[in-house]
C-alpha cells in the first residue's frame, strides 16, 4: 500500500493536465492557484506527510477528511497597503493551495497533525489488519 495524492484511479489526472497547460501559457509565475510540495515517507508502522506551506500561520490552513479522501486547503491573504511607496519587484503574494490525497489504508481517526518553520507535518497511521478469530462453539 502506497500513500498518493488523490487522483481517479481510472483516468489521468485532469487537475494535473490542467496544471501543465496553465504553466505551458502562463509560466510559473503567472499561476493562480499554485501547488505546494508535499513529501510522504514510509514510517514503518505509519506514513508522514510533511508540505511546504511557507508565509502560512497555522490559522490559514484547513485539514479535512470526508468520504476516505484528506484535503489540505491553505488560504493567505495580504493587504493592498502599501506604506514603503512602489513595489518594483512583487514576489510574495497571497494565494490559495488545495491539495487531496486518498486515505486508503489509514486508520482516519488516528491522524495528527503540526505545523512548524513553513513545514506542515501530518502522522497518518496505517490500519491494522483484523485478523479473523477462531472460537469454540458449545454444544448443548
Amino acid at each position: 500500500m502506497y500513500m498518493m495524492p488523490y487522483t481517479n484511479r481510472n483516468s489521468s489526472s485532469l487537475i494535473d493536465l490542467f496544471d501543465e497547460f496553465e504553466r505551458s501559457v502562463f509560466g510559473e509565475t503567472g499561476r493562480r492557484t499554485p501547488a505546494f510540495s508535499t513529501d510522504i515517507k514510509d514510517e514503518g508502522d505509519h506514513y508522514l506527510l510533511q508540505a511546504e506551506l511557507p508565509g502560512m500561520r497555522k490559522e490559514d490552513i484547513d485539514l479535512d477528511v470526508k468520504d476516505g479522501v484528506l484535503t489540505i486547503s491553505a488560504n493567505h491573504e495580504e493587504t493592498n497597503e502599501q506604506k514603503d511607496g512602489s513595489y518594483l519587484c512583487r514576489e510574495r503574494r497571497s494565494g490559495s493551495f488545495r491539495r487531496s490525497f486518498s486515505l486508503d489504508g489509514i486508520q482516519e481517526d488516528g491522524i495528527t497533525a503540526s505545523y512548524q518553520d513553513g513545514v506542515l507535518e501530518l502522522s497518518m497511521p496505517k490500519r491494522q489488519e483484523v485478523l479473523p478469530q477462531s472460537h469454540k462453539i458449545a454444544i448443548q
